[in-house]
């Protein structure tokens, strides 16, 4: 009996494990790392990523996919960027525009990631696109959008920089705390994006409707939801979650250019998965995404602190992959 609760124990929290575990062997190897420091970098450079995985999560979760949300990153980090250039810039991507107030460029960027979430929406659940497809041509079209934008006279596909203090202070390097302490104020608003993403998840209709459509779409049918209105509203939250990430990514770096969010889909699907989020639809919570871009941040920063080679990462990161899709599976055909 006590081997099955191990086992059961070690079953459900297996990727807590494996984070502790991560963060364990590199501090055995060099204890600095559980310096407040480290541990601060860590949790910027998650930020991001954890948005732009919670926004795939939604998603996964109804059984489908998105290759767009990196490019869809990288438009709304180049349309805000663009818009919030001190006027003293001497390469200012609109040389004649007055300083606009803060939230106006970045309510335009999460619009933007809204609209082609939502075009992604209309073209799965309406046109029957199967989401691979759908997200695999907005993916290309968004990328040809946003070069198109970032060539656009007198910019001429130079990178934008020079963005305004107040935006990268607040979004990007500010940080709330007391004495020696601190947290990023972009570290919180992943927080708050996270809470809010669990309220979706468990607490609303349209989060019981996800799992239901990731579980069986036709018995969802059945039982009269709305499937098709269900994806659109999905897409569109996702995009805008996208959105928000690009914003705060071009706040974190100070600038942007067209090939920002290159790839951030994959290792958001990637994060997902060793989260815990089915590749077949219908589970997946928010801390298991969470600690799953948490695992790759640490494989990331960590094994660079202790000076592992780059190719080791990608291998050690691949296998996790692996191990966790095999997992997942062995796990669906258990319930089969």
């Amino acid at each position: 009996m006590n081997a099955k609760r191990v086992q059961g124990f070690i079953s459900q929290n297996v990727i807590y494990i494996v984070l502790v575990v991560l963060i364990i062997g590199i501090a055995i190897y060099d204890p600095a790392f559980l310096g407040l420091n480290p541990l601060r970098d860590v949790l910027n450079q998650s930020s991001t990523r954890v948005i732009i995985a919670l926004g795939v999560a939604f998603i996964l979760i109804t059984g489908g996919t998105d290759l767009s949300a990196g490019r869809i990153v990288g438009l709304s980090a180049v349309v805000s960027a663009s818009m919030l250039q001190t006027t003293e810039y001497a390469r200012r991507f609109f040389p004649n525009m007055h300083e606009l107030p803060l939230i106006v460029p970045i309510l335009l960027a999460i619009i933007v990631g809204l609209v082609f979430g939502l075009i992604n929406g209309v073209i799965v659940a309406k046109f029957k696109v199967p989401p691979f497809i759908a997200t695999l041509g907005t993916m290309v079209a968004v990328y040809g959008v946003n070069s198109l934008y970032f060539d656009t006279d007198p910019n001429n596909s130079q990178p934008i920089g020079g963005l305004r203090k107040g935006f990268t202070d607040l979004f990007g390097t500010g940080s709330i705390g007391y004495g020696g302490v601190s947290i990023p104020n972009i570290v919180v608003i992943a927080i708050i994006v996270s809470i809010i993403v669990w309220v979706i998840f468990n607490k609303t209709r349209l989060g019981k409707n996800m799992y239901a459509i990731g579980g069986n779409q036709q018995a969802a049918k059945v039982s009269g939801i709305n499937v098709g209105k269900n994806l659109v509203f999905i897409y569109a939250i996702a995009g805008a979650l996208y959105g928000l990430a690009g914003v705060l990514e071009a706040a974190r770096t100070g600038g942007a250019t067209n090939n920002y969010g290159n790839m951030y889909e994959l290792d958001a699907i990637a994060a997902c998965v060793v989260g815990g989020v089915s590749t077949t639809g219908g589970i997946g919570t928010v801390p298991g995404v969470v600690t799953g871009v948490l695992i790759f941040t640490v494989i990331n920063y960590g094994l660079t602190f202790i000076g592992v080679s780059p190719y080791w990462q990608l291998i050690i990161k691949g296998s996790i992959i692996v191990a966790a899709v095999a997992f997942d599976m062995r796990k669906y055909a258990a319930k089969k």
